[in-house]
Protein backbone atom coordinates (compact mmCIF):
# COMPACT_ATOMS: atom_id res chain seq x y z
CA UNK A 1 0.00 0.00 0.00
CA UNK A 2 2.94 2.46 1.08
CA UNK A 3 6.38 2.37 1.18
CA UNK A 4 8.61 4.89 2.56
CA UNK A 5 10.31 5.21 5.93
CA UNK A 6 9.73 5.54 9.89
CA UNK A 7 12.31 9.19 10.90
CA UNK A 8 13.42 8.38 14.03
CA UNK A 9 15.36 11.95 14.88
CA UNK A 10 18.68 10.89 12.22
CA UNK A 11 17.30 7.61 12.53
CA UNK A 12 15.95 6.03 9.20
CA UNK A 13 13.81 2.33 9.54
CA UNK A 14 12.66 1.54 6.00
CA UNK A 15 8.76 0.38 6.11
CA UNK A 16 5.68 -0.78 3.90
CA UNK A 17 2.63 -0.45 5.30
CA UNK A 18 0.25 -3.73 5.44
CA UNK A 19 -3.31 -3.03 6.36
CA UNK A 20 -3.89 -4.44 10.03
CA UNK A 21 -7.57 -5.56 9.53
CA UNK A 22 -9.68 -7.36 7.07
CA UNK A 23 -13.39 -6.90 5.92
CA UNK A 24 -15.37 -10.00 6.31
CA UNK A 25 -18.61 -7.99 5.46
CA UNK A 26 -21.16 -8.88 2.92
CA UNK A 27 -21.65 -6.59 -0.27
CA UNK A 28 -25.04 -6.72 -2.02
CA UNK A 29 -25.75 -5.17 -5.47
CA UNK A 30 -29.02 -3.46 -6.36
CA UNK A 31 -31.03 -5.92 -8.58
CA UNK A 32 -34.25 -4.73 -10.82
CA UNK A 33 -36.46 -6.64 -8.57
CA UNK A 34 -39.10 -7.38 -11.76
CA UNK A 35 -36.51 -9.44 -13.54
CA UNK A 36 -33.22 -9.45 -11.67
CA UNK A 37 -31.06 -7.44 -14.09
CA UNK A 38 -28.53 -5.87 -12.53
CA UNK A 39 -28.35 -1.84 -11.62
CA UNK A 40 -25.39 -0.67 -13.41
CA UNK A 41 -24.54 3.72 -13.25
CA UNK A 42 -23.36 5.43 -16.06
CA UNK A 43 -21.22 8.66 -15.37
CA UNK A 44 -22.92 11.74 -17.35
CA UNK A 45 -22.50 15.53 -17.82
CA UNK A 46 -25.02 17.07 -16.35
CA UNK A 47 -24.92 19.61 -19.29
CA UNK A 48 -24.80 17.96 -21.92
CA UNK A 49 -25.71 14.62 -21.05
CA UNK A 50 -23.42 12.53 -22.48
CA UNK A 51 -21.59 9.46 -21.02
CA UNK A 52 -17.90 9.86 -19.74
CA UNK A 53 -14.96 7.84 -19.53
CA UNK A 54 -12.05 7.80 -16.96
CA UNK A 55 -10.43 9.90 -19.10
CA UNK A 56 -12.90 12.53 -19.36
CA UNK A 57 -14.09 13.11 -15.94
CA UNK A 58 -11.27 15.22 -13.46
CA UNK A 59 -11.84 17.01 -10.26
CA UNK A 60 -12.84 19.99 -8.67
CA UNK A 61 -13.89 22.20 -5.80
CA UNK A 62 -17.83 23.02 -5.23
CA UNK A 63 -17.70 26.72 -3.84
CA UNK A 64 -21.06 27.04 -3.84
CA UNK A 65 -23.81 25.54 -5.75
CA UNK A 66 -22.88 27.70 -8.94
CA UNK A 67 -19.39 27.29 -8.89
CA UNK A 68 -16.95 24.79 -8.93
CA UNK A 69 -13.20 25.24 -9.22
CA UNK A 70 -11.22 22.82 -11.51
CA UNK A 71 -8.20 21.61 -9.69
CA UNK A 72 -5.77 19.10 -12.20
CA UNK A 73 -3.44 16.43 -11.18
CA UNK A 74 -0.24 18.50 -11.78
CA UNK A 75 -1.50 21.09 -8.87
CA UNK A 76 -2.23 18.69 -6.82
CA UNK A 77 1.40 16.91 -7.09
CA UNK A 78 2.82 20.05 -6.99
CA UNK A 79 1.65 20.95 -3.51
CA UNK A 80 4.52 21.03 -0.78
CA UNK A 81 4.10 17.40 1.21
CA UNK A 82 7.41 16.66 3.00
CA UNK A 83 5.88 13.71 4.58
CA UNK A 84 5.27 12.26 1.00
CA UNK A 85 7.28 8.86 1.70
CA UNK A 86 8.16 9.23 5.59
CA UNK A 87 6.38 8.45 9.11
CA UNK A 88 8.25 11.21 10.53
CA UNK A 89 8.00 11.06 14.97
CA UNK A 90 7.28 14.44 16.10
CA UNK A 91 6.57 13.50 19.35
CA UNK A 92 6.25 10.80 22.40
CA UNK A 93 3.62 10.57 24.58
CA UNK A 94 1.71 8.62 27.42
CA UNK A 95 -1.31 6.31 25.50
CA UNK A 96 -3.55 7.74 28.16
CA UNK A 97 -2.87 11.08 26.89
CA UNK A 98 -4.41 9.88 23.01
CA UNK A 99 -8.11 10.36 23.32
CA UNK A 100 -9.52 7.39 21.52
CA UNK A 101 -12.58 9.32 20.13
CA UNK A 102 -9.43 10.30 17.61
CA UNK A 103 -8.45 6.70 16.36
CA UNK A 104 -10.35 5.38 13.22
CA UNK A 105 -9.00 6.66 10.19
CA UNK A 106 -7.25 3.11 9.34
CA UNK A 107 -4.78 0.33 11.05
CA UNK A 108 -2.08 -0.45 9.86
CA UNK A 109 1.23 -2.57 10.13
CA UNK A 110 4.48 -0.93 9.63
CA UNK A 111 6.83 -4.01 8.41
CA UNK A 112 10.54 -3.85 8.03
CA UNK A 113 10.65 -3.16 4.13
CA UNK A 114 14.68 -4.26 4.24
CA UNK A 115 16.66 -6.90 6.39
CA UNK A 116 19.53 -4.55 6.38
CA UNK A 117 17.91 -2.05 9.11
CA UNK A 118 16.39 -4.88 11.32
CA UNK A 119 18.63 -3.59 14.49
CA UNK A 120 17.23 0.19 13.61
CA UNK A 121 13.39 -1.52 13.67
CA UNK A 122 13.89 -3.52 16.88
CA UNK A 123 15.55 0.07 18.47
CA UNK A 124 12.26 1.48 18.05
CA UNK A 125 10.19 -1.48 19.41
CA UNK A 126 12.60 -1.85 22.43
CA UNK A 127 12.52 1.67 23.86
CA UNK A 128 8.32 2.27 22.72
CA UNK A 129 8.20 -0.41 25.57
CA UNK A 130 10.65 0.06 27.71
CA UNK A 131 9.03 3.97 28.13
CA UNK A 132 5.84 2.87 27.77
CA UNK A 133 4.73 5.92 25.76
CA UNK A 134 3.33 6.08 22.00
CA UNK A 135 5.14 7.96 19.02
CA UNK A 136 2.86 10.36 17.46
CA UNK A 137 3.79 10.86 13.65
CA UNK A 138 3.18 12.87 10.50
CA UNK A 139 2.83 11.05 7.28
CA UNK A 140 1.31 11.13 4.15
CA UNK A 141 -0.88 8.58 2.44
CA UNK A 142 -3.37 8.60 -0.30
CA UNK A 143 -2.42 12.25 -1.43
CA UNK A 144 -2.96 13.56 2.10
CA UNK A 145 -1.17 14.18 4.70
CA UNK A 146 -2.12 12.64 8.43
CA UNK A 147 -1.44 12.38 11.87
CA UNK A 148 -0.67 8.58 13.33
CA UNK A 149 -0.22 6.94 16.82
CA UNK A 150 2.91 4.04 16.50
CA UNK A 151 2.71 1.43 18.99
CA UNK A 152 4.06 -1.97 20.16
CA UNK A 153 1.82 -4.74 19.39
CA UNK A 154 3.92 -8.29 19.70
CA UNK A 155 7.01 -7.51 18.57
CA UNK A 156 6.00 -5.52 15.69
CA UNK A 157 4.77 -1.54 15.25
CA UNK A 158 1.06 -0.93 14.56
CA UNK A 159 0.12 2.32 13.37
CA UNK A 160 -3.27 3.78 14.02
CA UNK A 161 -4.21 7.17 12.02
CA UNK A 162 -5.59 9.81 14.02
CA UNK A 163 -8.02 12.70 13.39
CA UNK A 164 -6.78 16.43 13.37
CA UNK A 165 -7.92 18.82 16.15
CA UNK A 166 -10.63 20.11 14.13
CA UNK A 167 -12.32 16.88 13.11
CA UNK A 168 -13.07 16.00 16.54
CA UNK A 169 -16.81 17.78 17.35
CA UNK A 170 -17.26 19.82 20.83
CA UNK A 171 -19.53 17.69 22.61
CA UNK A 172 -20.47 20.38 25.28
CA UNK A 173 -24.02 20.98 23.77
CA UNK A 174 -24.81 17.39 23.76
CA UNK A 175 -24.14 16.15 27.75
CA UNK A 176 -27.15 15.06 29.81
CA UNK A 177 -28.11 17.70 31.79
CA UNK A 178 -27.32 17.04 35.79
CA UNK A 179 -28.65 14.02 37.50
CA UNK A 180 -29.06 13.61 41.22
CA UNK A 181 -27.43 10.05 42.00
CA UNK A 182 -27.48 8.10 45.14
CA UNK A 183 -24.78 6.25 46.68
CA UNK A 184 -26.66 2.78 46.17
CA UNK A 185 -26.96 3.35 42.94
CA UNK A 186 -23.75 4.51 42.06
CA UNK A 187 -22.82 1.04 43.91
CA UNK A 188 -25.50 -0.59 42.31
CA UNK A 189 -24.05 0.18 38.97
CA UNK A 190 -20.30 -0.76 40.41
CA UNK A 191 -21.64 -4.02 41.15
CA UNK A 192 -23.11 -4.87 37.91
CA UNK A 193 -19.73 -3.98 36.37
CA UNK A 194 -17.68 -6.26 38.86
CA UNK A 195 -20.09 -9.25 37.49
CA UNK A 196 -19.49 -8.44 33.91
CA UNK A 197 -16.19 -7.39 33.97
CA UNK A 198 -13.45 -10.30 32.36
CA UNK A 199 -9.84 -10.10 31.70
CA UNK A 200 -10.52 -9.78 27.55
CA UNK A 201 -13.22 -9.65 25.21
CA UNK A 202 -15.32 -12.84 25.47
CA UNK A 203 -15.55 -15.24 22.87
CA UNK A 204 -19.09 -15.70 22.60
CA UNK A 205 -18.95 -11.73 22.63
CA UNK A 206 -16.39 -11.68 19.35
CA UNK A 207 -18.51 -13.38 16.87
CA UNK A 208 -20.47 -11.63 14.17
CA UNK A 209 -23.82 -13.53 14.18
CA UNK A 210 -25.70 -11.29 11.76
CA UNK A 211 -23.14 -11.98 9.45
CA UNK A 212 -23.54 -15.79 10.08
CA UNK A 213 -26.85 -15.84 9.95
CA UNK A 214 -26.72 -13.81 6.13
CA UNK A 215 -24.30 -16.07 4.85
CA UNK A 216 -26.54 -18.69 5.90
CA UNK A 217 -29.50 -16.95 4.62
CA UNK A 218 -27.75 -16.39 1.48
CA UNK A 219 -26.28 -19.83 1.22
CA UNK A 220 -29.89 -21.63 1.63
CA UNK A 221 -31.54 -19.09 -1.03
CA UNK A 222 -28.91 -20.26 -3.95
CA UNK A 223 -29.75 -23.93 -2.68
CA UNK A 224 -33.40 -23.57 -2.50
CA UNK A 225 -34.15 -24.05 0.84
CA UNK A 226 -35.13 -22.72 3.68
CA UNK A 227 -32.28 -21.33 6.29
CA UNK A 228 -31.53 -22.52 9.57
CA UNK A 229 -31.40 -20.71 12.69
CA UNK A 230 -27.92 -19.35 13.10
CA UNK A 231 -27.01 -17.33 16.24
CA UNK A 232 -30.31 -17.58 18.45
CA UNK A 233 -33.22 -15.89 18.85
CA UNK A 234 -33.07 -12.26 19.34
CA UNK A 235 -33.82 -11.15 23.29
CA UNK A 236 -37.44 -9.36 23.78
CA UNK A 237 -36.81 -5.86 23.98
CA UNK A 238 -36.97 -4.43 27.61
CA UNK A 239 -39.48 -2.75 29.08
CA UNK A 240 -39.31 0.70 30.23
CA UNK A 241 -37.61 1.22 33.34
CA UNK A 242 -39.04 2.77 36.14
CA UNK A 243 -36.81 1.99 39.13
CA UNK A 244 -33.22 2.33 38.46
CA UNK A 245 -32.31 0.39 41.54
CA UNK A 246 -34.28 -2.32 40.90
CA UNK A 247 -33.21 -2.62 37.28
CA UNK A 248 -29.65 -2.45 38.28
CA UNK A 249 -30.08 -5.35 41.13
CA UNK A 250 -31.92 -7.27 38.44
CA UNK A 251 -29.33 -7.08 36.40
CA UNK A 252 -26.90 -8.27 38.37
CA UNK A 253 -28.46 -11.03 39.73
CA UNK A 254 -28.83 -12.08 35.70
CA UNK A 255 -25.22 -11.45 35.14
CA UNK A 256 -24.35 -13.46 38.11
CA UNK A 257 -27.08 -16.15 36.58
CA UNK A 258 -25.05 -16.60 33.04
CA UNK A 259 -21.97 -16.81 34.68
CA UNK A 260 -22.96 -19.67 36.63
CA UNK A 261 -22.69 -17.72 40.14
CA UNK A 262 -25.33 -18.42 43.13
CA UNK A 263 -27.72 -15.33 43.24
CA UNK A 264 -26.79 -13.40 46.00
CA UNK A 265 -23.29 -13.64 45.78
CA UNK A 266 -21.01 -10.99 47.31
CA UNK A 267 -19.74 -8.39 44.94
CA UNK A 268 -16.86 -6.47 45.62
CA UNK A 269 -16.96 -2.85 44.22
CA UNK A 270 -14.87 0.07 45.45
CA UNK A 271 -16.24 3.58 44.91
CA UNK A 272 -13.73 6.28 44.35
CA UNK A 273 -14.54 10.02 44.35
CA UNK A 274 -14.50 11.45 41.01
CA UNK A 275 -11.06 13.32 39.80
CA UNK A 276 -11.13 16.79 40.00
CA UNK A 277 -11.15 18.55 36.89
CA UNK A 278 -7.68 19.72 35.51
CA UNK A 279 -7.60 22.99 33.82
CA UNK A 280 -6.44 22.99 30.05
CA UNK A 281 -2.72 22.86 29.51
CA UNK A 282 -0.79 24.43 26.79
CA UNK A 283 -0.41 22.07 23.74
CA UNK A 284 2.63 20.52 23.07
CA UNK A 285 5.15 21.16 20.45
CA UNK A 286 3.90 18.00 18.21
CA UNK A 287 0.17 19.85 18.01
CA UNK A 288 1.72 23.10 17.29
CA UNK A 289 3.50 21.89 14.32
CA UNK A 290 0.48 20.10 13.18
CA UNK A 291 -1.42 23.00 13.64
CA UNK A 292 -0.21 25.08 10.43
CA UNK A 293 -0.29 22.25 8.38
CA UNK A 294 -4.14 21.71 9.22
CA UNK A 295 -4.62 25.58 8.83
CA UNK A 296 -3.44 25.62 4.77
CA UNK A 297 -5.76 21.94 4.32
CA UNK A 298 -8.33 25.25 4.20
CA UNK A 299 -7.77 26.76 1.26
CA UNK A 300 -4.72 24.93 -0.71
CA UNK A 301 -2.64 22.97 1.59
CA UNK A 302 -1.17 19.68 2.23
CA UNK A 303 -4.69 18.19 2.15
CA UNK A 304 -7.13 17.81 -0.68
CA UNK A 305 -10.05 19.38 -0.79
CA UNK A 306 -13.35 16.82 -1.61
CA UNK A 307 -13.83 16.20 -5.16
CA UNK A 308 -17.20 17.78 -6.76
Amino acid sequence: MWTGAISFGLVTVPVKIVPATENHSVSFRQIHLEDGGRVRYQKRCSIDGEELSADEIGRAYEVDKDTVVPITDTELDSLPLPTARAIEIVSFVPAASIDPIRLGTGNYWLALADQVAAKAYVLLVRALERSEKVAVAKFAFRDRERLGLLRVKDGAILMHGLKWDDEVRDPAELAPAAAELSSQEIKGALALMETMTSDTIPDAVAVDHYTEALEELIHARAEHRIPALVGGEAPEPAGKVVDLMAALNASVEAARAGRGEPAGAATDATVHDLPKKRTAKKKTTATKKAAPRKATAKTAGSRKPRSA
